[in-house]
This record gives C-alpha cells, sequence and structure tokens, in this order.
C-alpha cells in the first residue's frame, strides 16, 4: 500500500490546518468569535463546533478585559491547567489553578458528601482575585458554580463550560446559560478538556496579537 504524505515542517502544521479549517467550515463565522471557534475545531477536529459554541452578549471582549486585568484561570481537571498556556497568561498577572488533587478539597468533599469537583469550586470560590474558570469535566462543577453564583457567593469574570458526557452534562450547560455572567459553552454532550483549554488560548493568543 502506497500511502503518500504531505512534507511540511513542525512551524507549517498549523498554519495549513488553519487552511483545511477554514475551506471546510460549514458557514461563515463572526469575526470576533472565529478565532475561538477555529481553535476548539483545530483541537477536535470536529466541525460541529462551529453551530454548538454558545456565546454569551460581547463575552469575548469582557474576557480580554479579565485577562488584561489579571484574572486567573480555574480548571477541573489537571490536563486541563496543562494545556492552558501559563506563560501568556502570567504576562498579565494571571494564574492557573487547579484544586482537584488537593488533601483539603478531598477531605471537604468527604466531609460534605460531595464531589471533589464541588469542593474544588468551593475552594476557587474563596480566592480574592477575578476568576475565569475553565471546566471541560465535571458538570458538578458547573452546577456547583451555578449555585455560587445565585447565592452572590461568586461573580466570574467567565465560565467557559464545556464538559464532556452523558449524565447532567447537557443540563449543566443550559444553567450556566441562565446564569447573569459571561459564558462560553459548548451546547450538547461534547466538549472536553482540551476544549477548555483551547478557548483559553485562543483568548490568550487574541490578546498577543494586539
Amino acid at each position: 500500500m502506497n500511502i503518500e504524505l504531505e512534507q511540511v515542517t513542525p512551524m507549517e502544521i498549523e498554519r495549513r490546518s488553519f487552511e483545511i479549517i477554514e475551506s471546510e467550515l460549514p458557514h461563515p463565522l463572526d469575526p470576533q468569535l472565529a478565532p475561538i471557534i477555529k481553535r476548539v475545531i483545530h483541537t477536535s477536529a470536529d466541525f460541529e463546533y462551529a453551530d454548538t459554541l454558545c456565546f454569551s452578549p460581547d463575552v469575548v471582549n469582557k474576557a480580554l478585559t479579565a485577562i488584561r486585568n489579571g484574572a486567573c484561570i480555574v480548571t477541573d481537571t489537571n490536563m486541563g491547567k496543562a494545556g492552558i498556556n501559563k506563560k501568556a497568561l502570567a504576562k498579565h498577572g494571571g494564574e492557573v489553578f487547579c484544586f482537584m488533587a488537593d488533601e483539603d478539597v478531598a477531605a471537604m468533599a468527604k466531609a460534605n458528601g460531595t464531589t471533589r469537583a464541588v469542593a474544588s469550586m468551593d475552594k476557587a470560590a474563596a480566592l480574592d482575585r477575578p476568576l475565569i474558570f475553565a471546566i471541560g469535566n465535571a458538570p458538578t462543577a458547573l452546577i456547583r458554580l451555578y449555585e455560587l453564583i445565585e447565592a452572590g457567593k461568586l461573580r466570574p469574570e467567565l465560565i467557559i463550560g464545556v464538559p464532556v458526557g452523558f449524565v447532567n452534562v447537557v443540563q449543566s450547560k443550559e444553567l450556566i446559560m441562565t446564569a447573569d455572567v459571561p459564558y462560553i459553552v459548548a451546547r450538547g454532550r461534547k466538549g472536553g478538556s482540551n476544549v477548555a483549554a483551547a478557548i483559553c488560548n485562543a483568548l490568550l493568543y487574541m490578546l498577543g496579537r494586539e
């Protein structure tokens, strides 16, 4: 079997990938949202995100302003944390946090009969920093964020709600879209920590081009 491979340098791979994405998009994209949607498609090779990613009004400008002002990013997985460009975020004074493996979070979850994701959101809510939440795995984290917002205990700069799965995944995303906070949500069952990180990086790269 003869399989012909394209000869491309590492630097050309991303450029060529985005050219292919541009040529195969199912419809034109809003220019302000396009960098986010295209980077998610680049990460997932899934063009459905052109239709399923949902954005609250003016969310990109609000998110970029938050990052410029030193907002930190809280993830629900260490995989998500690993995928975010921490050096680019640090240029604006921000850090990336994931509390899922912390001993105090495990103890809090056990004592309260909750998931670690819920306990980690409670810990994050106590941070005295502007916060962006990037949730790619745990719908219980999104549900807890909604509860904290409704109780007046948390006011996120942005919620990226893209958990993947079947149980309460769709419902938790819809819930976040009813909260009075900026959001980027992947409607339906699809998502993941890689998608959450891709959205964060798309925002950081938009700032890098300013």
